[in-house]
């Protein structure tokens, strides 16, 4: 399934849907969509069938999700392999004490060549983060998130 694809299943779902009122759309169509992305999911990742619902749940909802396990469990491949199989980019960012705000976001760099500034972006310019220990990272640097 291609980025595209999904996200028109959400861009389709936002323009049917108010506040008042919810149309009708093609329920077994998304039903079968997404247990196509699920079960592509569980080709790399056993047993974790209801965390990976969850995880699609909060890609379609355009939320977060706080993830804790013990080490080793496969986290971080749970979430790159939704995230191929929906067809989004994926980034995975180790949080130290020497990364800062700039890594995150991104900066503008002065080129003398072209004399202007080229923007380098930054780890949140991706479909899917996965940020590592936030914890160990600076104030200023967790709120650049």
């Amino acid at each position: 399934m291609t980025k595209r694809k999904l996200f028109s299943l959400q861009n389709e779902y936002e323009r049917t849907t108010t506040m008042s009122e919810t149309k009708s759309y093609d329920t077994k169509a998304l039903h079968g969509k997404l247990t196509a992305v699920i079960e592509e999911t569980e080709k790399v990742v056993v047993g974790k069938r209801n965390e990976i619902t969850l995880l699609l749940s909060a890609i379609l909802a355009g939320g977060h999700v706080l993830i804790e396990d013990v080490p080793g469990v496969g986290k971080t491949t749970m979430v790159s392999a939704l995230s191929k199989a929906c067809g989004l980019d994926f980034r995975r960012a180790q949080f130290t004490p020497d990364v800062t705000a700039s890594d995150i976001t991104g900066f503008n760099i002065y080129n003398r060549k072209t004399e202007s500034f080229d923007f380098t972006s930054g780890l949140v310019m991706t479909n899917v983060l996965l940020a590592d220990e936030i914890n160990r990272a600076s104030p200023k640097t967790q709120s650049a998130l």
